[in-house]
């Protein structure tokens, strides 16, 4: 899991993103579309065509970090806008790079009496 320090925000870019980008390309989308600090620290998520492929670029102090996942089944689920940005906690972006629907997780188990 990608390390997340608190107050660290998870921005996801609506819509569609080229991914033969790197993190150069992916910071200044960052910038410019998202209207973001591509230095601050913060996450920022892009998603394929396809849907199976994601890519998350942050600055951690000392670098650039660029991290890529894709599934071999399924796909990722995003928003349905075609531009703009969504902010997640950290445990949905866990959701989403496991390929569970972070919008509405179900539970599996729930107590049925308190003693």
């Amino acid at each position: 899991m990608i390390p997340t320090p608190s107050g660290t925000r998870v921005w996801l870019a609506a819509g569609v993103t080229y991914m033969r980008k790197g993190f150069a390309a992916l910071a200044a989308q960052a910038e410019a579309t998202l209207r973001q600090n591509p230095f601050s620290g913060h996450l920022f998520v892009f998603r394929g065509r396809r849907g199976d492929l994601v890519k998350v670029i942050w600055w951690d102090g000392q670098g650039a970090c660029l991290f890529v996942k894709r599934l071999e089944r399924g796909r990722f689920v995003w928003p349905q806008a075609t531009e703009g940005k969504v902010s997640l906690t950290p445990a949905q972006l866990a959701m989403l790079l496991e390929g569970i629907d972070w919008r509405m997780p179900q539970r599996t188990w729930q107590p049925e009496a308190a003693g």
